[in-house]
């Protein structure tokens, strides 16, 4: 049996930072790494039940499930290097343009019929412009959202005008999530800016 030693101290600290949250505050870098590096069992115990309390705070106690639809797969123009969908990886990983409107319908009724509360659009990306494929990326949403069968959400990647994003609550769209795969600092890491392709790499049709 192994046994940790137990510091008061670092359980007080986690419910000073913990308050400070729940109440509206917000924690500093050095705070929020002091959080991060907890590797005592208790600590993260009390970091857990702080973190569950912050939740139910500002997000409530239930749990929204949301299918995703994967709108347009692989031939991403970005090199991150854990991702199977980028162009400069040969991974296997399905290709294919943006869905026709059947495929979003399918899975709105199956989402419908299961319970789930949300079906989201994800494309692999960098990001959503304005020009043909946002009329499309609409369009799909907007008949999602006239179906009335489950809530329209999105995970698109970057959108630098506001125009964009405007067009997308103006369809339907009721929430826009993005995956942050690091910090901008860190971000050099995972994706180089020139990497070099393989020489087998075929256009994605």
């Amino acid at each position: 049996m192994n046994r940790q030693s137990v510091d008061g101290a670092d359980h007080d600290r986690i419910a000073e930072l913990g308050g400070r949250v729940l109440n509206g505050g917000h924690v500093t870098r050095a705070e929020g790494e002091f959080l991060f590096n907890l590797s005592r069992s208790a600590d993260i115990v009390d970091l857990m039940s702080w973190a569950n309390r912050i939740r139910e705070r500002f997000k409530g106690n239930k749990i929204h499930l949301c299918s995703i639809v994967n709108a347009k797969a692989g031939a991403c123009s970005e090199n991150c290097s854990f991702c199977a969908q980028s162009s400069f990886y040969e991974t296997g990983s399905p290709r294919y343009g943006f869905v026709d409107p059947e495929p979003v319908r399918e899975a709105a009724e199956e989402a419908s019929r299961n319970g789930v509360t949300a079906v989201g659009l994800v494309a692999a990306w960098k990001g959503l412009k304005e020009g043909p494929m946002l009329d499309e990326v609409c369009d799909r949403i907007r008949d999602l959202a006239q179906s009335g069968k489950a809530r329209p959400d999105a995970s698109l990647g970057i959108i630098k005008s506001q125009k964009v994003a405007d067009r997308l609550k103006e369809a339907g769209l009721e929430c826009y999530g993005h995956n942050l795969e690091s910090s901008k600092r860190f971000f050099r890491a995972i994706a180089r800016r020139t990497p070099t392709r393989t020489a087998s790499k075929r256009s994605a049709t």
